[in-house]
């Protein structure tokens, strides 16, 4: 087989461009104000906050399980009628129609912030999956590491944008601050509207419409492309390995995105100043950690960088975990009156450098292992793998803290980084890359859409 040619810049940008515009949501609405204004204010059941957790547990648990049904069906369909963009893009218009609705939920209104959170998160979701499913159209699978790790690098400085904007001008989460507070959604949909016009003018939609025949539906079609992978798995068995690998390493990492800013001011209990600081501290450290491992990654291989980084989450959740340990361990070894808080972030350094590398080596191995034709729907059922994961983990985790606290049950978190290690070890890059070849060699012309 000929030699897949780099996309030009432009195009490459302009896909990285939707990380960039994106990480706004995952991090103002998920992660760094929402879900404590979620939790804190708008359920409010102090003093430790469990019907808000659980509430915000089972909000984003529904909206990435509706993500695991029709991700799937969706890539198939998207493949079938080269329709990528079309339908990346009215995921984008629901995201940002949905998360500027948020500012019309007020305290005790929980039943509104539910609802606006299951769709805003859903369109979100899926929309990481449609994204992700230009990356082999970019170059050749070598250089899926960088422009992976580029996509992610950028994700984080938008989100270190977005953030710094909004906590300057939007301020703390507090009841007191509330009026000012609530724009936080409107604010990430705006940011989002406007940051990822580059990706629809530069992103090409490539392949061939197929002719849909008389009287069928795009769902059926869809369904039946599904079955018919799954016919032909054997070609793919890396792959179904590595999938099972990403449910457990990615329900570890949305349970630290939806519960680690929770953690710090429930568990730590930090002061305002050292969360905009660790926020700073773990964008900073997320995008170098995703740019040098994609740059890494082109050299070792994309395996070998994955289980790094899920050594590095290791790491990383025992710092959590033993922050308070830590402490004490510092102040009677070097004398000083540290608090938790301070050694809190050395926690976050980890944590950053885990986070953008983990989910670029995926995003880049599946693209390793994808054939062409199949992208959309193999890149669907890696989100529908990842958010079935994100359901599993955040409802595990909710469970778990409902019944022992949430500083003890964030130790679930090292047993599903466990897991996913061993179960990508018997990962062989260059046996899955074979496959993919091969099945594009051996597959029937009809189920292919370049």
């Amino acid at each position: 087989m000929s030699q897949q040619e780099l996309a030009p810049k432009r195009e490459i940008f302009g896909w990285a461009m939707f990380d960039f515009a994106n990480q706004g949501y995952t991090l103002l609405i998920i992660t760094v104000i929402y879900g404590d204004l979620f939790t804190r204010i708008i359920v409010g059941d102090a003093p430790d906050f469990r019907m808000g957790n659980l509430l915000w547990s089972l909000a984003l648990a529904i909206s990435y399980l509706m993500v695991v049904v029709a991700n799937p069906v969706c890539g198939a369909i998207m493949d079938y009628t080269a329709s990528r963009k079309r339908f990346l893009f009215g995921s984008y218009l629901l995201t940002v129609f949905a998360t500027a609705m948020l500012y019309l939920a007020e305290p005790g209104w929980w039943l509104v912030a539910v609802v606006l959170i299951i769709i805003s998160n859903f369109a979100y979701a899926i929309g990481e999956g449609f994204i992700a499913s230009f990356l082999p159209d970019l170059g050749p699978r070598k250089a899926m590491g960088w422009i992976s790790g580029l996509g992610w690098g950028l994700g984080y400085i938008g989100g270190l944008v977005a953030t710094a904007f909004a906590l300057l001008f939007l301020g703390d989460v507090s009841a007191e601050n509330f009026d000012t507070i609530r724009w936080v959604g409107p604010f990430a949909a705006g940011f989002f509207l406007i940051t990822a016009i580059p990706t629809f003018v530069w992103v090409r939609e490539r392949g061939r419409a197929q002719v849909k025949p008389e009287g069928a539906s795009l769902v059926k079609i869809g369904v039946q492309r599904i079955r018919t992978t799954w016919s032909e798995i054997r070609y793919f068995r890396d792959l179904r390995s590595l999938l099972i690998s990403v449910f457990f390493a990615m329900a570890g990492i949305y349970i630290i995105i939806a519960f680690s800013f929770i953690y710090g001011s429930q568990v730590i209990g930090w002061d305002e100043e050292v969360r905009v600081f660790m926020f700073i501290t773990v964008q900073i450290t997320a995008a170098l950690g995703a740019v040098g491992f994609g740059w890494l990654q082109s050299h070792i291989g994309a395996r070998t960088t994955y289980i790094i980084t899920l050594t590095l989450w290791l790491l990383a959740i025992l710092a959590i975990w033993q922050t308070p340990a830590l402490t004490v361990l510092i102040q009677n070894l070097f004398g000083v009156s540290w608090e938790a808080q301070y050694v809190f972030l050395f926690a976050g350094v980890l944590a950053g450098a885990s986070l953008g590398s983990s989910q670029s080596a995926t995003r880049a191995l599946v693209g390793v292992l994808t054939p062409r034709g199949k992208a959309a729907e193999f890149f669907g059922f890696w989100g529908m793998s990842s958010k079935l994961a994100a359901v599993f983990g955040i409802l595990g985790l909710g469970a778990i803290q409902w019944g022992f606290g949430l500083a003890d049950a964030i130790l679930f978190c090292l047993v599903l980084f466990v897991l996913a290690i061993i179960t990508v070890l018997p990962v062989n890059e260059r046996r899955g890359e074979a496959a993919a070849e091969a099945w594009q060699d051996q597959a029937n012309p009809d189920l292919r859409s370049s």
